[in-house]
């Protein structure tokens, strides 16, 4: 049986062309997620590797009495690892997993704030001149300070290919 994925990451733009979002770096770029789908913002927990897990979520940590896996998005991005700094965050966040509620922890650089952003300033990934897998970026917004991207979560955590499978394990070696 698969695994369906309620799509999180289609940017759920409010009437008024606004999306209320989690902004965060990874390396030097920064990111956001939907605020809707964030339940926590934690310091760092010692991780437990999973024998066998996907690199991608390849540890769980214990918070609360509640099991919650890692992803660290670096890998589905081609960026180098990292080592932690004092800076850097766990954002949790709730998506549906066949239908129920799951919580999954992306592990950041450092996470900034709660912004606001306007449609009219997304525009799909382009075809040529990226370099990041096109299908695991929804959409690209103009911010002031530079762009911001809106991954597609979706894609990202549910995509088995040979490729990727090869690439998240060459990124974790």
């Amino acid at each position: 049986m698969q695994d369906t994925l309620t799509p999180i990451s289609a940017a759920n733009w409010d009437a008024e062309g606004q999306l209320e979002v989690l902004t965060f770096d990874l390396a030097s770029e920064t990111f956001a997620v939907e605020a809707m789908l964030v339940r926590e913002i934690l310091d760092l927990l010692p991780e437990t590797i999973v024998p066998g897990a996907s690199p991608l979520v390849r540890s769980v940590v214990n918070f609360r009495g509640k099991i919650i896996p890692i992803a660290d998005l670096r890998l589905a991005f081609d960026m180098p690892a990292a080592e932690n700094t004092i800076d850097s965050r766990i954002i949790v966040i709730e998506i549906d997993i066949d239908g129920e509620p799951s919580q999954i922890g992306i592990r950041t650089d450092k996470v900034h704030e709660v912004a606001t952003l306007n449609r009219t300033d997304a525009e799909k990934p382009p075809v040529v001149g990226m370099r990041w897998r096109r299908d695991f970026v929804h959409e690209l917004v103009r911010q002031p300070g530079g762009i911001v991207v809106l991954p597609d979560l979706s894609a990202i955590f549910h995509h088995k290919s040979p490729e990727s499978a090869a690439a998240y394990s060459a990124a974790a070696n």
